[in-house]
This record gives structure tokens, C-alpha cells and sequence, in this order.
């Protein structure tokens, strides 16, 4: 068993992408010597160069690699750790890894297993949090799980109700009920979603906080039982309850309910014998009452926004706890200071239901920004797996005061170069510019009710100016330079551009004007004038109706990309495509839109379908993507079976022409 007080000199961290190398950062600068872990797919990766020792622990599917407490604990063995720091996710929050540990005389740079384990039940932490006096929702969380009493127990809870998977989250298990007339359906459906994703059916019953905002306390205890909260965060901006936004303080948090919803949190994390980093979530109701909602054994993904306005590296604070070390501050100690926010930039597309996406990252550029902190494993060059989470990186910001951080987030966002990969930029650009979000009233329901119709979940359709931005650089790529001097030499002739965005397809010309190298372009929305100052491989400065821009972009084989005011535009060339009418339909080649697995065929062939019939369902990144039909016909030929891996652009499913 390990010893309590055990000396760290090597630390594993059974990790991969930023958090990895954030923890490697402080671990590295404190002295300690760092060991990187990765699965065959991620034997490039950032994490792996950023440590001083890396070992290779299974294939790239993740319960083969990344959540192998064996591999992961001989790889501690071979390569000498003495000490592993678990991240977030995969195993941070698994009992049975930290008693692994133990059992190894490796420390487990987290909490206890007891405390893990308790924690993870949001059924027996709910009774421990009830037990301590610490405010929970009215509800049933009793261990009669039989459907006749599940039935009762929410008939007495009454509606609105919330149903929810014990073991759960990421909103999985999770079900709420306007009409007990359908109670049997959904406590069903709940009950069969959570044994899939956990393992484990049994649920809780809470009565539901409406329009709610999610307020969570950071907490910190050592062994000799100190315990301290460093302020709250507010993580109201959700999309499936998934967070989106996270920012340290809160808007809706006054002195006084600081010091309650952290004088709770400490005594929940007391309740439990907690050691180490910590999160207590709550729910905080519109008339001020707030709720336990569950204890996060772990770092937590926005624990910067924290670091930030208190001045503390809270991974040299767990590293230190690890080995016996008290509290580096007392609770009069922790001052807040000023206001940091954080958002996570996802390998996503908001416009097809934020569906996860693959590919190469071409271009990776960091603004350079006081008060602005990034953290990621991102490389040039670098493959966007299926195999993991979308997220890439996290942009933070600190500011003075909240209005201060908002306003450098908005600038970093626009400045951040990211090419080659298809990311939630512009989505999170106006979530920022939002009146509501600028004014910090918002709740749970912000981004389904308030921001459902925003551009940036919509379709893309190109601006005039965007289209005149993209025909001037492409007319700029001969043979993957760019020559000022050959564009002078031209004639000062009109410049035709074509362009494909999705389906869509742009026909552009830009006519000659009087001036040289200097054109315009008229749609319904007026007239404008384009002109290319100058251009460097990386950036070009574009003058539309004589006023200059800066544009960051990237020409390569297949087009352009490039950044207009905060929106990435990636387009592919197809000014030397045949002819095509507007209303043609799809070739009836089907091709996997990202690299995943297939876990349905819904087909059979000959067939027959019409357009947009759901073919096949792939998996990737953890969800399930529909693969559609892009014309009417006969399905002539299945070139996959259930449970092949397939690459991006492999060919699917053909479908020909109705013979009828």
C-alpha cells in the first residue's frame, strides 16, 4: 500500500490533448519529471513531445488504451512513476483506479477511493449531502427501484421532474416530465439509456428547477483536514448539459450567497472525507434558493477561470496535498480578483447539430493578448482522431472586470487561427456578443431558447463581402504560391470566382473599375469595392470600399480558407467544375463524412429510397451520426458491414437509378 505521505519524483499523467499538457506544464516547472501515456492514434500528439518519457498503452479504441487500469499501471511501473495524475475524464473519477494505485504504492494524485466512490452515486451522495445539512432538491432517492415504485415516488414528487441515471451525466439517463400521463415511457427509456452508457439503471427522481443557473464551487482539502472553497463559477451557457461557457465570478452571486454555497460545499466535502481538488455543483433557483446537484471528484475541465482571479496553480496544489502537504492558504487567505472567462473551442459543426468532425489541422495561430491564456494540445499537422472528445483547446481570458474579459475573449476569438479542422469559432464569437450573455442575465435555457435562431447554427450562406474576400485569394494561388507580381502584371480584367460551401455552389464575378486592381461586386444588398493590398502566405490585407482589412487565410490544393470577423470560411475551388444545374441531385455516392465505426445498416440492397433516407449509422467521438441518401433510387451496392472502421471520404453505400 502506498504510504500517505509518499514522496513524488515521476509523475504518469493517464492523460491525453490539453489537460495533459497543462498538468505536465506545472509538474515540469515544479521539478518533477513527467511521463506522457497515448494510445496508438495519438502517438504524434502534443501530450507525447511534451513529456520527458512517453509509453505507448493500447490501440487507439479507448477502452483498450486510455481507460486500461492495467496497462496504465504497468506502464507506471516500467517507466518508474511514482505518482499519477489522472486529468479529468477517462479514469479521474474510477474507485478502482485509485485503489489500483494504492494496492501499487504509486499515489493517486486525486481524491480517496472512498470518496470517489460515493460521489459517483448521485443516489447515495444525495442521501450523504442530506445527512450533512447541505440543501438538495426534493425527491426520491431511495433504493426501491422497482417500476411500481418509481411510479409512486414521482406521482408524490409532482411535475415539472427530473429523472435522472445515479451513475450518470453529460445528460445521459436523463429525462424531463411536463406529464406523469407518460411517466412509465420515460422511466423506461431513462432507465434503459443508463444501463447502456454506465452499467448501472438505477435512478434518482428530483422535482425540476426551471430556469436555472448552474453555479459550481471549487474545493480544496488536505489530509490533515483543512478544507477551503476558492470562489464559485458559473456554468449556466449549456447545450445539452454540456457546458459552453464558464466564468469565474459569477454575475448572480453576491458576497453573502458565496459564503453560503461555499460554506455547503465544504461541509459536503468534509461529509465525504475529501482530499484534494474538488468541484460541488449547484443548481441555483430564479428566487435565490440553491440546490446540491453533485460532486465532481476531480479537476474540473474550466478550473483556469478559478486559477486566475485567485492567483493559484491548483495542480501544484494537488501534487503537494498528495504528499501530505497542509493548505498553502488559510479561507481568509483567498482573495478573488478581478474576472476570468473560459470557452471550449470543439472539432464541431453547429450548423449540422454540432456534429463532431475529423481531419488535419493545416493552421494553428495563437493571438497574442494580455490577459490571455490557452490551453491545448493542438500541432500543425496534427490528426483530429474520432475516436475521443472533440475538444481541442480552451480559451480563457482575464480582465479587470467582467466586461474587461468579455471584451478580450471577443478579440482572441476573432484573432485565433485554426485551419484544416472545422471548429465551433463563430458560435462561440456570438455567443459572446450576445445582449443577454454581455449583460450576464442568462440561465440553463440561454442557448435553447435565446439562441436558437443565430447564424452560427444555421446553414452558412456567404456574405457579399466573403465571396469578393474568397475570388481575390484564390486568384492569387498558381501552383501553391502567391506572386504580387503576377497579379500586377494581369491585365486589369474581371475576376471570376466559383466556389463550393457544402451543397452550395457560388458563381462570382468581379468587374473592372477605373482604378487598377481595384473591382467591384453588386448583389441585392448594393454595391461594393474590393481591392488586395498586400498578402504574406498567412495574411492579407483586403480593402473593401477602401477600407482595410486584415484577413487571416490558407490557399492549399483544394482552395481557401480564411477569417472574416471572427467566422472561419473554408471553400473549395470549383471554378473548373462542368456545368451543373441548380436543383441536380446527388451522385448516389455515399461517403463517410468523418472517420468512426458503423454501428447500424438500416438498408438492404435494391432498395429502394428517396433523398435524405437515413442509410447507416456511424459512430464517432462519442455520438451517433445518421448517414442520408442524396438522391432518389436503388440501393445497388452495401460496401460496409456493422462494426467496420471506416475513414473519412470512404465510399459507403452506392445507390442507382430507379429502374421504375
Amino acid at each position: 500500500m502506498a504510504n500517505s505521505n509518499q514522496t513524488i519524483s515521476k509523475i504518469l499523467v493517464a492523460n491525453r490533448g490539453e489537460i495533459a499538457v497543462r498538468v505536465m506544464r506545472t509538474a515540469r516547472n515544479l521539478g518533477y519529471d513527467t511521463v506522457a501515456v497515448y494510445s496508438e492514434a495519438d502517438a504524434n500528439a502534443l501530450h507525447v513531445s511534451s513529456a520527458d518519457e512517453a509509453i505507448c498503452v493500447g490501440s487507439s479504441v479507448v477502452a483498450e488504451s486510455y481507460l486500461k487500469i492495467d496497462n496504465i499501471i504497468e506502464a507506471a511501473k516500467k517507466t518508474g512513476a511514482d505518482a499519477i495524475h489522472p486529468g479529468y475524464g477517462f479514469l479521474s473519477e474510477n474507485a478502482a483506479f485509485a485503489k489500483a494505485c494504492a494496492d501499487n504504492d504509486i499515489v493517486f494524485i486525486g481524491p480517496p477511493a472512498g470518496a470517489i466512490e460515493l460521489m459517483g452515486s448521485k443516489r447515495q451522495s444525495k442521501i450523504a449531502m442530506e445527512q450533512a445539512d447541505v440543501p438538495c432538491i426534493p425527491g426520491y432517492q431511495g433504493d426501491d427501484q422497482s417500476l411500481e415504485n418509481l411510479i409512486a415516488k414521482a406521482n408524490d414528487v409532482g411535475t415539472p421532474l427530473m429523472i435522472k441515471a445515479s451513475a450518470g451525466g453529460g445528460g445521459r439517463g436523463m429525462r424531463l416530465v411536463h406529464d406523469l400521463a407518460d411517466i412509465e415511457e420515460q422511466i423506461n427509456s431513462a432507465r434503459s439509456e443508463a444501463e447502456n452508457a454506465f452499467g448501472s439503471g438505477e435512478l434518482i427522481l428530483e422535482r425540476a428547477v426551471l430556469n436555472p443557473r448552474h453555479i459550481e464551487i471549487q474545493v480544496f482539502a488536505d489530509k490533515q483536514g483543512n478544507v477551503v472553497y476558492l470562489g464559485e463559477r458559473d456554468c449556466s451557457v449549456q447545450r445539452r448539459h454540456q457546458k459552453v461557457v464558464e466564468e469565474a465570478p459569477s454575475p448572480a452571486v453576491s458576497e453573502e450567497l458565496r459564503q453560503r454555497m461555499g460554506e455547503a460545499a465544504v461541509n459536503a466535502a468534509k461529509a465525504c472525507d475529501y482530499v484534494g481538488a474538488g468541484t460541488v455543483e449547484f443548481l441555483l433557483a430564479p428566487n435565490g434558493e440553491f440546490y446540491f446537484l453533485e460532486m465532481n471528484t476531480r479537476l474540473q475541465v474550466e478550473h483556469p477561470v478559478t486559477e486566475l482571479v485567485t492567483g493559484q496553480d491548483l495542480v501544484e496544489w494537488q501534487i503537494d496535498v498528495a504528499q501530505g502537504a497542509s493548505l498553502p492558504l488559510s479561507q481568509d487567505d483567498i482573495q478573488l480578483n478581478g474576472h476570468a472567462i473560459e470557452v471550449r473551442l470543439y472539432a464541431e459543426d453547429t450548423t449540422n447539430n454540432y456534429m463532431p468532425q475529423t481531419g488535419t489541422v493545416t493552421s494553428w495561430r495563437i493571438p497574442n493578448i494580455e490577459g490571455l491564456r490557452i490551453d491545448h494540445g493542438i500541432k500543425e499537422g496534427q490528426e483530429v482522431s474520432p475516436f475521443y472528445d472533440p475538444m481541442l483547446a480552451k480559451v480563457i481570458t482575464w480582465g479587470k472586470n467582467r466586461q474587461d474579459a468579455v471584451r478580450k475573449l471577443q478579440r482572441a476569438l476573432k484573432e485565433l487561427v485554426m485551419f484544416g479542422v472545422t471548429t465551433n469559432q463563430y458560435f462561440l464569437v456570438e455567443v459572446l456578443n450576445h445582449k443577454e450573455f454581455v449583460a450576464g442575465d442568462f440561465s440553463t435555457a440561454f442557448l435553447g431558447e435565446r439562441f436558437a435562431d443565430n447564424p452560427s447554427l444555421a446553414e452558412t450562406s456567404l456574405s457579399t463581402e466573403e465571396q469578393a474576400i474568397a475570388t481575390l485569394l484564390l486568384h492569387q494561388h498558381s501552383n501553391g504560391v502567391e506572386s504580387l507580381n503576377r497579379w500586377h502584371s494581369a491585365a486589369n480584367m474581371g475576376r471570376l470566382g466559383k466556389f463550393g460551401l457544402g451543397e452550395k455552389v457560388y458563381d462570382v464575378r468581379l468587374q473592372a473599375t477605373n482604378q487598377p486592381d481595384c473591382f467591384s461586386i453588386t448583389d441585392e444588398n448594393g454595391s461594393i469595392t474590393v481591392q488586395l493590398g498586400a498578402l504574406d502566405g498567412t495574411s492579407a490585407v483586403i480593402l473593401l470600399d477602401g477600407i482595410q482589412h486584415k484577413v487571416p487565410y490558407e490557399l492549399n490544393e483544394t482552395g481557401v480558407s480564411f477569417i472574416w470577423q471572427g467566422k472561419p470560411v473554408s471553400l473549395i475551388n470549383r471554378l473548373h467544375d462542368p456545368q451543373q444545374g441548380a436543383d441536380a441531385a446527388g451522385s448516389g455516392q455515399i461517403r463517410a463524412p468523418m472517420d468512426g465505426a458503423v454501428v447500424d445498416i438500416l438498408v438492404e440492397a435494391n432498395q429502394a429510397v428517396s433523398k435524405g433516407t437515413t442509410l447507416a449509422i456511424l459512430e464517432a467521438m462519442k455520438m451517433e451520426h445518421p448517414i442520408k441518401a442524396d438522391k432518389d433510387g436503388v440501393v445497388s451496392n452495401i460496401l460496409i458491414g456493422v462494426g467496420d472502421q471506416v475513414k473519412t471520404r470512404n465510399l459507403l453505400i452506392e445507390i442507382g437509378e430507379d429502374a421504375g
